[in-house]
């Protein structure tokens, strides 16, 4: 076993956090998570946890630390949001593994994409994988993912990964070659925001979680930056009365875009 993965995650409605967390527990005694939708977005990443774990890490062995870098998929790309806070960060050539977590359609460019941002940032990515979850805008597309089918591969990819690097101590062995295309597919957002309905009761938790700072309550009312609003889908998913939801017809029209994809079940990729 590694001695400690520290865990690097966005995951807005839980799925990559999820996902994540099945290999960094597969593969380590402990776990230090630092959740990039957290913290000022302007500002200095390398602080508090995110901090400790450069610094520990430098000061451990090669083999007794390991990065574990999670990206939700949004449209084949990885959030602009999160390049942007990967991008703080020094990997001065320690070994990470990363993770591109997506809905059951397709995660294109995204692997690629996350790979090339971490290698810019110094880290030497010697294991990745695709994973499925639940999509975050059709809940019933991906429904359950990851199950316990997934959660047994995960744990058997996570040996792998060990037996890689337990092979290669010094150098980590050949690095991760992954699908993907240059350019990479160009990044389309949907011109829409969630909306929050009259059972909302102004508790503020959807502006609390929101990682752009979008959404703002004013007058009693929570109103939504159309130009911030990157559709993580976070404040849906943290609402307690089920009030923040995307508006019907947009719901509508995702139900009939990934509708066939109920029944399908797309396979994790795993890449050494």
């Amino acid at each position: 076993m590694v001695n400690t993965t520290y865990f690097y995650f966005f995951s807005p409605t839980g799925g990559t956090k999820k996902a994540g967390g099945i290999f960094c527990e597969s593969i380590s005694e402990r776990v230090k998570m630092i959740d990039l939708g957290q913290g000022d977005d302007e500002g200095d990443l390398e602080t508090a946890e995110s901090k400790s774990a450069v610094e520990v890490e430098a000061a451990e062995n090669a083999e007794a630390a390991l990065a574990v870098i999670a990206a939700p998929v949004f449209s084949g790309r990885i959030p602009e949001f999160v390049t942007r806070r990967l991008k703080q960060l020094d990997g001065s050539g320690k070994k990470a593994v990363t993770l591109a977590v997506y809905g059951n359609r397709a995660y294109e460019d995204a692997l690629l994409e996350l790979n090339d941002v971490a290698n810019g940032q110094g880290f030497q990515v010697i294991a990745s994988a695709a994973l499925i979850a639940q999509h975050s805008m059709a809940p019933e597309v991906g429904k359950g993912r990851p199950d316990e089918a997934d959660k047994k591969e995960i744990q058997a990819f996570a040996q792998k990964v060990l037996e890689k690097n337990e092979a290669n101590r010094e150098d980590g062995g050949e690095p991760a070659k992954v699908p993907g295309n240059y350019p990479y597919r160009e990044a389309k957002g949907m011109p829409v925001t969630p909306i929050s309905l009259p059972a909302c009761n102004l508790c503020g938790r959807c502006e609390n979680v929101c990682p752009t700072k979008a959404i703002s309550i004013k007058e009693k009312k929570v109103e939504t930056s159309a130009e911030n609003c990157m559709l993580c889908m976070a404040c849906t998913a943290v609402c307690p009365e089920q009030a923040r939801i995307l508006p019907p017809s947009i719901q509508e029209k995702m139900g009939q875009m990934l509708g066939a994809l109920k029944n399908v079940r797309k396979e994790n990729e795993f890449f050494l």
